[in-house]
């Protein structure tokens, strides 16, 4: 089944012989690195080697929220809750934002005491959040059958279209002067005196100084063949959007059975709020080490399976020489098939939820591989090895709403600026300079 429609961004014909930067990837955040970059008066060339923004970046939830974050990753991304409030303006088109709130359940006590403990990490933030009672919780969200406890609610918290966020971007970048190339792949980077000087694309050669690798889940591939070993591995989220419907719930809730989010058309994108499916590949048993802290902690809402996926990447080779064609060439968009399970469980506990949408019309499902890291935060971080290349990849699921702030703080980066937050829990160097991987709840 084909992912969803994403708003076509058109790739300009001529490619540059030189430029100031390189973003790798066309997802949010190398487009909103890009836009960045553009508007700070840098000549970049943003190089997709598929569509622009049609991996993660269109298939994921819509959430832009700041709550149940992990604690390190809230100075950033509310960041880019201010960002988001001027995409549209700034970009001059619609990206779909909305600040709507988002609610997360409670079923108990404990759940109540987890989340309150979680609120105060948004202290010294100005951002509105509150707990809820049993009782406001039912008035906030009228005709829900839900018996909760209570609620985490963030008003400040929104959600945007996925489908049209990352090629507004895009398009604003190349308004500001930025090459946009889409299906052209890098197959690597080029050094001089071992620091950047261009990389090989499959339409010849850009000379420049520096790079970004916004790759998502291809990043720790492309890493991999500089010898630059990025502990990455992918999870598999199924999604489903209704047809439009009335009398829906206008904030974005998240509960173990669902999450789902109204969607600019007046449907709704509904997902199963905890579980995800891991497919065991090669790489799996070559980062099972550094992943082990975060299987016990997630293993509940996991499910592995040995499929064909394991062949189809063990086919894929980890070498290749830049007169060739790379792996990227030759699957330009990573589009695995949903579980019908798991988005129709999704469906009946929504149902079960809100009597409104044992009416509602299934439109499309779809798949998308999220990328992550073995403590669930992002890299976004300069690579020392190679003076001049960068890494922004790893956001275990949590990458849309915090794109526009991450291309901010990697462009703080890329021009030794001072940086927007400070990027210390985001350097790439915690996976091998003996720092012990943390994961601090969030969601």
């Amino acid at each position: 089944m084909p992912g969803p429609y994403v708003v076509p961004v058109h790739g300009d014909e001529e490619l540059p012989k030189e430029c100031d930067v390189v973003v790798i990837g066309g997802g949010i955040i190398g487009c909103s690195s890009a836009l960045e970059f553009a508007e700070r008066g840098l000549r970049v060339t943003l190089c997709e080697k598929g569509g622009i923004g049609k991996e993660q970046s269109s298939r994921n939830w819509g959430w832009v929220r700041i709550a149940m974050r992990d604690p390190r990753e809230v100075p950033l991304m509310a960041e880019a809750l201010r960002i988001w409030d001027g995409l549209d303006k700034r970009t001059g088109r619609d990206t779909g934002f909305k600040r709507a709130g988002i609610i997360f359940t409670c079923t108990n006590e404990k759940d109540l005491a987890d989340h309150e403990r979680w609120r105060t990490n948004l202290d010294g933030h100005q951002i509105e959040s509150r707990m809820l009672t049993a009782r406001e919780f039912a008035e906030t969200i009228p005709g829900s059958r839900l018996d909760m406890a209570g609620g985490l609610y963030t008003p400040a918290d929104g959600r945007a279209e996925p489908q049209k966020a990352a090629p507004a971007i895009a398009e604003a970048a190349r308004d500001k002067g930025a090459t946009i190339l889409t299906e052209c792949a890098v197959r690597g980077i080029e050094t001089s005196a071992g620091a950047v000087s261009g990389v090989g694309t499959e339409r010849g050669a850009i000379a420049c100084k520096a790079v970004v690798l916004a790759g998502g889940a291809w990043s720790s591939l492309f890493a991999g063949r500089l010898g630059i070993d990025l502990p990455q591995l992918k999870v598999l989220n199924s999604v489903m959007r209704t047809k439009p419907l009335n009398g829906g719930p206008e904030q974005a809730i998240w509960a173990k059975d669902f999450a789902i989010r109204k969607r600019q058309d007046g449907g709704y994108t509904v997902a199963c709020g905890h579980d995800n499916i891991v497919d065991i590949v090669p790489t799996s048993f070559r980062y099972a080490a550094a992943f082990l802290p975060a299987l016990k902690s997630e293993w509940k809402s996991l499910s592995f399976r040995l499929a064909g996926r394991f062949f189809d990447e063990l086919r894929i080779p980890r070498r290749w020489s830049m007169d060739d064609a790379s792996p990227f060439e030759y699957h330009r968009v990573l589009d695995p098939v949903p579980s019908k399970k798991l988005t129709q469980d999704a469906l009946g506990g929504l149902k079960r939820a809100f009597p409104v949408f044992e009416k509602a019309e299934i439109a499309q499902r779809w798949g998308g591989y999220i990328d992550v890291t073995p403590d669930a935060v992002p890299v976004i971080s300069a690579v020392d090895s190679i003076p001049g290349f960068h890494i922004a990849t790893g956001f275990s699921g949590h990458g849309f709403g915090i794109g526009p702030a991450v291309g901010r703080l990697m462009a703080d980066i890329v021009m030794s600026r001072t940086p927007v937050v400070d990027p210390k829990a985001f350097r790439f160097e915690r996976f091998s300079d003996g720092s012990k991987v943390e994961l601090i709840s969030g969601f």
